[in-house]
């Protein structure tokens, strides 16, 4: 009884967002500290607040589990050179972020002023590493069949598609400038942030036309991919020839 009574007064704390939240990704916490530790960025953590660094590198490996497991059983032929660029394409960090933005969890994360200044709510990389700090969350709250629900459930069509969505996005992009003949596709260092052993960069990848699109990653190879693969679903949404 007394375990009960203050699991009704710890969801009471739980804020009108983080409530909504929950049923966006179709999970009640049991221990709501958990998805407050989830939505906590570095930034605005405290002595008394813990924010989701740890969350999101066990959130890495539980998702990398599920998308195992989800790749082997829908292909039982395919070989492991075939399996592992759509594992990659399904666990970048680009592919969590759009799922973060499909379940609106920008508008949960906890951030301090500078991050809410430049824009933080929308930054790949924090949104990636928020929805991976969630599922472990979630994993830590209910266990492992239920990060798998969760993970599959909002992944959902992506894990179907996922063969188109693996191919690699700079080939991909070359072969439609050359197709138009156009010079390759130029790509430029535009910022690099964060500490030497966790560099951030920002790179740009343009066409001779002039459309660009720009990503963020841990190394200048995935944002060069991030880049690409910004600018392919850009020409993909206009249908420019």
């Amino acid at each position: 009884m007394a375990r009960r009574q203050v699991l009704r007064e710890d969801r009471v704390t739980l804020s009108a967002d983080l409530r909504a939240f929950e049923g966006r990704i179709g999970h009640r916490f049991t221990r709501p500290e958990l998805l407050r530790q989830a939505v906590t960025h570095g930034s605005v953590a405290t002595p008394g607040r813990t924010d989701n660094q740890r969350l999101e590198f066990l959130g890495d490996r539980v998702l990398g589990l599920v998308m195992a497991e989800a790749l082997l059983a829908a292909d039982p032929e395919a070989t492991e050179g075939q399996l592992a660029p759509r594992f990659n394409a399904l666990v970048r960090k680009e592919t969590c972020a759009e799922v973060a933005r499909e379940v609106g969890l920008g508008d949960v994360l906890k951030l301090g002023r500078s991050e809410m200044i430049s824009g933080g709510r929308r930054k790949m990389a924090l949104l990636g590493d928020g929805m991976e700090a969630v599922i472990a969350a979630v994993y830590l709250d209910a266990g492992h069949a239920a990060a798998r629900d969760l993970v599959l459930r909002l992944w959902g069509a992506r894990i179907g598609r996922v063969e188109a969505d693996a191919r690699d996005a700079k080939t991909a992009l070359q072969e439609w400038a050359q197709a138009r003949r156009m010079p390759p596709p130029a790509y430029a260092e535009v910022a690099r942030e964060g500490p030497d052993h966790a560099p951030r960069f920002t790179i740009e990848a343009r066409l001779a036309d002039g459309r660009a699109a720009r990503a963020e990653a841990g190394s200048k190879r995935q944002a060069e991919q991030a880049a690409a693969q910004a600018l392919l679903a850009e020409l993909e949404e206009t249908r420019q020839p």
